[in-house]
């Protein structure tokens, strides 16, 4: 009996489709649920605590023994997680643990050994850049591995913990450069995934990065970024991006950000900012005279002038898939809008153009001026910097727009096609979201995440069964509809997008 039980145990170190795997820094021991394996809470790199808060993530350091990884690791510091409006439990992160030792990422795999050189599906979060967790119920890994990806998620840090620049922090990070650590440690879990996913039947030459939201915009930042180059493949962006000139600021308006946050904290240095608690941080950063933190063009991770970086093609040229959901236009509050305050906007903004403008956005009464100020916000948050992203890439682009309104959760209100109502279909998780979905969806569910897969796996989405997706940038503007009765190639918004980026 003894001599099974000491053959069980080597099978079960050395085996992959087992439980446990050797990696760089020592063994991790996960779980198994059907033909899937389950790491969670692999740390990726040293806990940003004490002399580590706002510095670059460090690579983590070798244990001895064999770390049980069968549970999340804990949520950034945020304000407490819970559900609001839309975005019910499943939307939401656990509310516990929350903690500034907050690096680990997951793993799921369906390989039975090492050798299998799948194709890595990494997904990063929204919430924000100020809130959000890899263990959301809605990103969970299992039927993406399934379908024969290694799907990992990642922990990032956020707010004022993530993003706050500094002059004193600039000073000492010896490249002048401060904030954007949340995206540092977007690249840490990447460069962890280069080192190590291979013991997982992982393939580190065939890597795709996808986000929704603040994750979409942490894609659309890691292909800008230099410091990234060689790290991944493809690209998924889903709803929003940087090439839309929102939520950044340059340099030295972040620092000053930090040195007005560094003020209303009553602290007079780095060091002395470095002793506060965590929570205190998170509590003062409420204030809104303190603004919101998010991505600096800090010259080093990203480059002062984005656009012409872009231009000049330096940027990552990878293939990429980007899209949004026809709910992203509620994202901003709209002001009440009328005839006469929608073409006065027009004449102030476009000038000569505005009568080309009001073409496609009509607003003859204040019912169809509001409509054309909803396609607007739309098209300024998600449209645009996709637009600009295919426009840009020397590679296949393929665009989409989601309009499909989820099933009635009875005594809830129906928010429609709402931003992130698509990621539940893209991930397959629809078996995480609590409604009595319809044959139709579960269609929808099975072809948008057949799309994703195939994207992750071949660098191109199309494959049987599934309606043709032609790309956008090199077949005239085509992008694909996702609703349940059609899925449908279409040049929508064309027009409004080629006039609102001239």
């Amino acid at each position: 009996m003894r001599k099974l039980i000491f053959i069980f145990l080597i099978v079960s170190s050395l085996g992959y489709g087992q439980t446990i795997v050797k990696i760089q820094n020592g063994k991790v021991e996960g779980y198994t649920e059907g033909e899937v394996t389950i790491f969670k809470g692999i740390p990726f790199a040293q806990p940003p605590v004490g002399e580590l808060r706002w510095q670059a993530p460090q690579p983590v350091k070798d244990w001895e023994g064999l770390k049980e990884c069968k549970e999340f690791g804990p949520s950034p510091i945020q304000n407490a997680p819970e559900p609001f409006l839309c975005w019910t439990e499943e939307f939401i992160a656990k509310p516990e643990p929350l903690s500034e030792d907050c690096l680990y990422l997951n793993v799921w795999t369906p390989a039975k050994n090492k050798d299998e050189k799948l194709p890595v599906f990494v997904w990063i979060y929204g919430g924000g850049l100020s809130s959000g967790s890899a263990n959301c119920d809605i990103y969970d890994g299992h039927q993406m591995a399934e379908q024969g990806v290694v799907f990992v998620s990642l922990n990032y840090r956020v707010g004022v913990l993530g993003f706050m620049a500094h002059p004193g922090l600039s000073k000492e990070s010896g490249h002048n450069a401060s904030g954007n650590y949340g995206f540092m440690d977007q690249l840490q879990g990447l460069k962890w995934i280069q080192e190590n996913i291979e013991a997982f039947g992982g393939d580190p030459n065939n890597v795709t990065i996808a986000g929704q939201s603040a994750g979409s915009f942490s894609v659309n930042v890691q292909i800008a970024s230099p410091l990234s180059n060689g790290y991944f493949q493809k690209a998924i962006c889903q709803s929003g991006g940087i090439l839309g000139n929102q939520m950044m600021q340059d340099i030295d308006s972040a620092e000053k950000q930090g040195v007005n946050f560094m003020e209303s904290a009553n602290a007079s240095s780095i060091q002395e900012l470095r002793r506060m608690p965590a929570e205190k941080l998170q509590e003062l950063s409420n204030d809104p005279n303190v603004g919101r933190f998010g991505v600096v063009l800090d010259d080093y991770f990203l480059p002062k002038d984005l656009m012409e970086h872009f231009k000049a093609g330096k940027h990552n040229q990878v293939k990429v898939m980007t899209g949004w959901v026809t709910g992203d236009s509620n994202l901003f509050p709209i002001v009440e809008v009328t005839t006469e305050s929608f073409n006065s906007m027009a004449k102030e903004r476009f000038g000569a153009g505005a009568d080309e403008f009001l073409k496609m956005f009509p607003a003859q009464t204040d019912e169809e001026a509001l409509r054309s100020q909803q396609k607007m916000n739309l098209l300024s948050f998600a449209g645009v910097p996709s637009y600009l992203l295919a426009k840009y890439m020397k590679d296949e682009v393929w665009m989409y727009e989601f309009a499909h309104v989820p099933i009635d959760k009875p005594g809830f209100p129906n928010y429609g096609a709402f931003h992130t109502s698509e990621v539940p279909f893209a991930l397959h998780t629809l078996d995480q979201w609590n409604r009595d979905w319809q044959t139709d969806e579960r269609k929808l569910e099975d072809q948008m995440s057949a799309y994703w897969v195939n994207f992750a796996k071949f660098g191109n989405p199309n494959g049987n069964g599934l309606p043709i997706w032609s790309s956008y940038n090199q077949n005239g503007g085509k992008m694909l509809l996702f609703e349940t009765d059609t899925l449908e190639l279409n040049t929508k918004y064309l027009d409004e997008l080629r006039f609102l980026t001239r």
